[in-house]
């Protein structure tokens, strides 16, 4: 599967700072020191609708952690996937009538036009599920012979209690990780299991689904955690340095792949860090494509929003915040980027080295991206009431706004 293309980022003067970021599974900062190439995964789309504000709020919070490394000259391995193939996919081709491949292909399509127009930088490697499965068999092969995994009425699953660190992501007690697993894909009340959040890494084939040889698994798909897990250690390696998403994959996701990675692998822990976005909301609940309360990244494209508009807007939030999207968001979005655009095509204003300064400082501190819009907003108002003699001014702005929060002025 290929990605979308890279916009070009602006080399910027001097070097930025090492990035310290929230990790969830030590609910503090930590700061990342990778080596030459800074290695992230990032959890991507089931694409069974299009792209709405909360998957476009989560993947610009991730694109900040890229533009952050490469502003230190490090280079960024980036690896995201798609889940071309799972159960919700699966309902809506049936309720639409569409075949299920026809429809993963055309969301995926669309999802890479909209992170085209919002210049996110597109991963080096984007792998879908199917093209994983050839490498997720033996995965499941190996727990199971290792005693990690256990087979129920053809079905494979994975015991969590194989894993002696498990947990140690979200932090959850049981009682809320089997109220959460509920929720988001799991099946605690089935009857047989060893334990009740025991998640399953092999589906038996089922009448009317895609099924594919599994070898000595028999004929099925694969479960959702061990997909990610089989793209990140075959592309990433162990011990990568953040595992990324939205703050619904913690639990069970997250989790769950990080015990799986660490049984086969016999390392601890998976990803340095563990970093997820807020959710974003709209009529007061979270956007998600289950409740059908969505603002698509394409229909404002489509209306004749700009998607630097749109990027700002996503930008005025710190990305660990819950938030709720309205008009009144959209449009500070759409009056910023015009105050932003006058101001940077004038021939010279202030002096603006200092400002390249704390927006990398802003962003260094836990991706403070509000932060780095204030900088800008204080040296615009400069421009506005002062002006300056700088010729070089209204271009360093406009390159480091570019190179560092991806707005293209």
């Amino acid at each position: 599967m290929y990605a979308w293309p890279a916009s070009e980022v602006p080399a910027l003067p001097g070097q930025g700072r090492d990035l310290r970021i929230h990790d969830t599974a030590t609910e503090g900062l930590v700061t990342l020191d990778p080596g030459p190439v800074a290695r992230i995964y990032v959890c991507g789309i089931t694409p069974y609708d299009a792209t709405h504000m909360g998957h476009a709020a989560t993947y610009n919070a991730f694109d900040l952690v890229q533009r952050v490394w490469l502003d230190t000259k490090r280079q960024v391995h980036y690896v995201q996937n798609v889940t071309d193939v799972d159960d919700p996919l699966l309902e809506r081709a049936q309720r639409d009538d569409i075949d299920w491949v026809a429809l993963a292909e055309k969301e995926t399509a669309l999802f890479r036009e909209d992170m085209t127009a919002l210049r996110m930088l597109p991963p080096r490697h984007y792998i879908g599920a199917v093209e994983a499965i050839p490498g997720i068999v033996p995965l499941v092969e190996r727990l199971r012979d290792a005693g990690a995994a256990y087979e129920l009425d053809g079905d494979i699953y994975f015991s969590v209690e194989s894993d002696p660190n498990f947990g140690k992501v979200s932090n959850l007690d049981a009682a809320a990780m089997r109220l959460l697993s509920a929720e988001r894909g799991g099946d605690p009340e089935r009857p047989g299991k060893k334990n009740p959040l025991d998640p399953m890494l092999w589906m038996a084939a089922r009448p009317g689904e895609p099924s594919w040889d599994g070898g000595s698994l028999g004929q099925g798909r694969p479960g959702w955690h061990i997909e990610c897990v089989a793209i990140a250690l075959d592309h990433l390696g162990m011990t990568f340095d953040v595992q990324g998403g939205g703050s619904d994959l913690a639990f069970p996701h997250h989790e769950m792949g990080a015990s799986h990675a660490q049984v086969l692998i016999g390392e601890f822990p998976m990803a340095k860090a563990y970093v997820h976005a807020g959710m974003v909301g709209l009529h007061g609940e979270k956007m998600s494509k289950s409740k059908g309360n969505l603002v698509f990244v394409s229909q404002l494209r489509r209306d004749g929003v700009d998607p630097a508009a749109i990027r700002l807007a996503l930008l005025a939030h710190h990305y660990r915040a819950d938030w709720e999207w309205t008009d009144q968001v959209l449009q500070d979005a759409v009056d910023r980027l015009g105050r932003w655009r006058a101001a940077v095509s004038r021939p010279d204003g202030p002096d603006a080295e200092a400002l390249v300064e704390e927006i990398r400082e802003a962003l260094a501190n836990d991706l403070d991206a509000p932060a780095a819009l204030a900088a800008v907003d204080r040296w615009v108002t400069r421009q506005d009431t002062e002006g300056g003699t700088d010729i070089g001014a209204p271009g360093v702005v406009s390159r480091a706004v570019d190179a560092l929060l991806g707005v293209a002025l």
